[in-house]
């Protein structure tokens, strides 16, 4: 027997320090709440194992001025729909613009039926997401809107398209780039790892006042703590892999059923995709080889 399963399991991973936060539960988000004054969210009702308490939709405005930016709709959902209308009845704007973070569907479903039940255009980094009359939007622009400014910070990595938006509070509407539980999934081929390093220490480089997700609860107490988090996490997941390639090839799938023990099987295939994008960014710098699904350390 060699001593590489004995190397795994003394791996300690991060400390996630949301573990010690007064976080609601799972399942225990509020439907509508306002976080600070620019921002209300509206909790859509799509829960599920990848989209955790259901997809976070935001408001964001400044008070009085009349006007509000929809940021992620979410799923096309009746119910949904009227909650957000009740949350713009509540803050006496009107909406003018619909931002989508990314084109996944549980976050831009609805952006272009209620875009246009709004009379408001779309905008996105997905030329499909904005439709024929939306606004392409590209890194760095400074949106002004609803009484306030937007700025749109790039954060590729979830998805090559994905982006995230800095408001005037300091905050950080982060869409999938980081969620309030647990972490974000990776997955090849549309996810890359290397850029979504890259856009996590873009963020941290904003020192964000607090980080609103597509997915759980806001994330107010530190949250530069989490985004440390977030990058030590993804270096633990590179020291697994290579602990278990140290003694011989492994399969991809061998590689999840090992470093993902304690997560429930219905995971593992988005845990497998996870695992596929960080062997893709090894290979890319050389230090494993790759032949269908296994996969070996050079040298």
């Amino acid at each position: 027997m060699t001593e590489e399963p004995d190397r795994f399991t003394e791996l300690v991973g991060p400390a996630d320090p949301r573990a010690t936060w007064a976080l609601p539960a799972l399942g225990q988000m509020p439907v509508t709440l306002a976080l600070e004054p620019l921002v209300t969210r509206i909790l859509a009702p799509n829960p599920s194992g990848m989209t955790l308490d259901g997809t976070n939709t935001y408001l964001v405005g400044e008070p009085g001025s009349g006007q509000a930016v929809l940021v992620d709709p979410g799923p096309d959902d009746t119910d949904h729909l009227d909650r957000v209308t009740a949350a713009l009845a509540f803050r006496e704007a009107r909406c003018v613009a619909v931002l989508v973070t990314h084109h996944h569907w549980d976050h831009a479903e609805a952006a272009l039926p209620w875009a246009a039940q709004f009379e408001a255009p779309v905008a996105a980094a997905d030329p499909a997401v904005c439709g024929p009359t939306g606004q392409v939007l590209e890194p760095g622009e400074h949106l002004h809107l609803a009484g306030t400014t937007i700025d749109v910070v790039p954060t590729p990595g979830h998805c090559g398209d994905h982006l995230a938006f800095r408001i005037e509070s300091g905050a950080v509407l982060v869409g999938d780039h980081v969620l309030g539980r647990g972490t974000s999934v990776v997955t090849h081929p549309q996810g890359d790892v290397t850029a979504y390093l890259e856009s996590l220490r873009r963020v941290h480089d904003l020192g964000p006042a607090a980080l609103y997700p597509g997915h759980g609860p806001e994330l107010t107490e530190n949250p530069m703590a989490v985004l440390d988090f977030y990058l030590a996490h993804r270096r633990f997941r590179e020291q697994q892999i290579l602990t278990l390639l140290l003694g011989a090839a492994q399969s991809i799938p061998a590689l999840v059923e090992v470093i993902y023990a304690v997560v429930p099987r219905a995971l593992w295939p988005a845990a497998e995709q996870s695992t596929r994008a960080v062997v893709a960014k090894l290979e890319a710098q050389g230090r494993v080889l790759v032949a269908g699904d296994n996969v070996w350390l050079v040298g």
